[in-house]
């Protein structure tokens, strides 16, 4: 039996700087997945889905929000650990996962328990199960993708911080790409087989450019003027912590290997500024909607600004700036 086809991701209109973000975090895992936030009907689940057919292994797996923590870590069996001496484990979700992406709707509503342990395995590719000294490790190397609403309810800044990238979406969008966007949907759903058959073409060249990019990922050094670089932004920006700096420059390296660059340049640490800043700024706000306005157009604050749905884009911060970035204004 053929599974179903998937919306590509070639195919989607716009949301230039959303998918880049999912890009990277194909590439490179170890940068912490992506949040993304915004009011619901922003297909956000169409994207994750269509990065997953990006992936080797074209793995997707969504984490119920209702789910447990044996459900989400998986289950050990001791009776079998004591008739047969060995472990008989039953894999949860983060087994299911591995090589592919695994895709939180409303990670806000999760319990905070479960939310540390998801990023903590996001973060280290290890899953390490143990009950009365039995343990259990497997692979759990994903690409993370975790959607709220904000007005359903905050993250906690600690668990906020640890995704790697944030994008946020704002449901504005003009009206030429809401009518391209609505064409091609109604397109595939009359017939998906054809449709995603008219856009292989766009899919083997995406697969392509990401099975590239991670091969050669190790290759581009993680240099100490990109590092000097971004320290000095972050400390500019008034991030609390270290993990703002590290996950920008895993993602600038990740931005090189997207671009087929050997070395990490201005332009990758550029690109990839506002993924990285937004959610670590001791304030943030949610976008404002700027219908029709290209990232390249904007001169806001770094990641403010809108594309097929109105998604923060990777605005640069001043190149080696010094002073004091604005903050951003108090929610209300």
């Amino acid at each position: 039996m053929t599974d179903t086809p998937h919306f590509p991701l070639s195919a989607v209109v716009g949301a230039d700087d959303l998918k880049l973000a999912l890009y990277l975090t194909a590439i490179d895992p170890k940068i912490g997945g992506v949040l993304i936030e915004g009011p619901r009907g922003m297909a956000k689940s169409t994207l994750a889905r269509g990065l997953a057919d990006l992936l080797a292994s074209g793995q997707f797996i969504t984490l119920p929000l209702g789910a447990t923590e044996e459900r989400l870590v998986g289950t050990l069996d001791l009776d079998a650990a004591l008739s047969e001496g060995r472990a008989q484990f039953s894999p949860g979700v983060l087994a299911k996962a591995d090589g592919g992406v695994l895709y939180v709707d409303e990670v806000n509503l999760l319990p905070d328990h479960l939310v540390d342990l998801l990023l903590d395995v996001a973060a280290s590719g290890t899953n390490l199960v143990e009950r009365d000294g039995i343990s259990h490790r497997h692979s759990a190397k994903f690409v993370l993708i975790g959607t709220m609403n904000p007005e359903e309810g905050e993250l906690r800044p600690q668990l906020l911080d640890r995704f790697g990238l944030n994008v946020a979406l704002s449901g504005h969008t003009a009206p030429a790409e809401r009518g391209q966007i609505i064409r091609r949907r109604l397109d595939f759903d009359s017939d998906p087989q054809t449709f995603c058959a008219e856009w292989e073409s766009q899919q083997y060249d995406l697969r392509e450019r990401c099975q590239k990019a991670r091969s050669a990922l190790a290759s581009i050094p993680l240099d100490d003027d990109a590092l000097a670089q971004i320290t000095e932004r972050c400390f500019a920006a008034g991030v609390d912590g270290l993990r703002a700096d590290l996950v920008w420059l895993r993602a600038a390296r990740a931005h090189a290997a997207w671009r087929g660059a050997e070395a990490i340049a201005e332009e990758d640490i550029d690109a990839v500024a506002g993924f990285a800043l937004r959610h670590r700024r001791r304030e943030h706000t949610p976008p404002a909607p700027q219908s029709g306005q290209s990232p390249s157009d904007q001169n806001t604050n770094p990641g403010e600004g809108q594309g097929q749905w109105g998604e923060m884009p990777a605005q640069a911060l001043p190149t080696g700036a010094r002073r004091e970035v604005p903050s951003w204004p108090k929610k209300p």
